[in-house]
């Protein structure tokens, strides 16, 4: 994100280019979505282990082939051997809005443990993550896969306490890290604050509003539309972009950034709710991740402030926030 920024300020003398530019930073996060989740049980029995996965039809519309192109990026192994594809079938349910596949693996032997490789991020979109519940018998297990994680082993032994914290919270951190709306609204959020304190004031007040999303959902029983968290998302951060541009002096931003951070606590909560992971591990995850993004986007942003000060270029940033995040928004509210 810094660089694009730096990038962006240094060409916008020359007449024509900052058009080039700002076209190029609205279609790059127009092609991901801020909620891309899909889900998967893998029941083991003897020698055949079964498999149904279920993504939303959004994720599929624009795949040819989604019934090649996805099971191409599931593979199962035990001991090193590659299980026997002889089951296939995939449907579209429109009244779920949900496309399933169902797989069967066979063994030349009983599966003790499984080895999972699964990419479909390859096939979606770059922050596509899959939640994937495993059982064999009375023993069960869970992994995420996405960019960063796209193998697991299952033993189907529970795992530990700090092993349960450690993937459950590494999991609430990649929410944040690997999202492009989440970077760009910690972006706009060092961009908005006016000083250090001020900064870790509206980075707990984010915090705190992403836990008050988390509770909701569950209590109100209300499962949001993935498109309209996306939206959601998008235009939180051209209303943060706004308030830099036309109100630099104004009040009380904690309690805006707070209400934002509700929109960005619903991702998080639909993550939850497809997975059974602990929300403590994961908020926990959320937060030291946006701490350590922060610290890092306010120390890069102070210096640049310093080198480009004739440029404005916490003006320039917020005005390219704001394309971007209007645009993001009508095209999600659009589809």
């Amino acid at each position: 994100m810094q660089l694009i920024i730096i990038a962006a300020a240094r060409r916008l003398r020359p007449p024509g280019r900052p058009v080039r530019w700002a076209l190029a930073l609205v279609a790059a996060p127009l092609a991901a979505h801020m909620v891309s989740i899909s889900t998967g049980e893998l029941i083991v029995e003897g020698s055949l282990a079964r498999y149904e996965l279920r993504m939303p039809l959004y994720e599929v519309a624009y795949i040819k082939h989604p019934e090649q192109a996805l099971l191409q990026q599931f593979r199962v192994s035990s001991r090193g051997v590659a299980g026997r594809l002889t089951e296939k079938s995939c449907r579209e349910n429109y009244d779920e809005g949900s496309f399933a596949c169902r797989l069967a693996f066979a063994f030349a032997e009983p599966v003790e443990r499984i080895e999972v490789e699964c990419t479909y991020y390859a096939a979606t979109v770059p922050n596509h993550v899959h939640i994937l519940r495993a059982s064999r018998g009375d023993a069960s297990d869970e992994a995420v896969f996405d960019l960063s994680s796209h193998r697991a082993e299952i033993n189907f032994v529970p795992p530990t306490r700090w092993e349960v914290a450690y993937r459950q919270s590494r999991s609430g951190a990649m929410r944040v890290a690997g999202g492009a709306a989440p970077l760009l609204f910690l972006a706009a959020l060092v961009l908005a604050s006016r000083s250090r304190r001020e900064l870790a004031a509206l980075a707990a007040m984010l915090f705190a509003g992403q836990v008050l999303g988390c509770i909701l959902l569950p209590v109100t029983g209300w499962q949001p539309p993935p498109r309209f968290v996306d939206a959601a998302a998008a235009l939180t951060i051209a209303y943060l972009a706004v308030e830099i541009l036309l109100l630099p002096g104004a009040g009380q931003r904690w309690a805006v950034v707070g209400v934002l951070g509700v929109f960005h606590g619903l991702y998080v909560g639909l993550f939850l709710s497809g997975s059974e992971y602990s929300p403590l591990y994961v908020l926990t995850g959320v937060a030291l991740a946006e701490a350590a993004l922060l610290a890092a986007l306010g120390v890069i942003f102070a210096r640049l402030g310093r080198v480009m000060a004739a440029m404005r270029p916490v003006q320039v940033s917020a005005g390219i926030l704001l394309v971007v995040g209007m645009a993001w928004f009508f095209v999600r509210l659009k589809g």
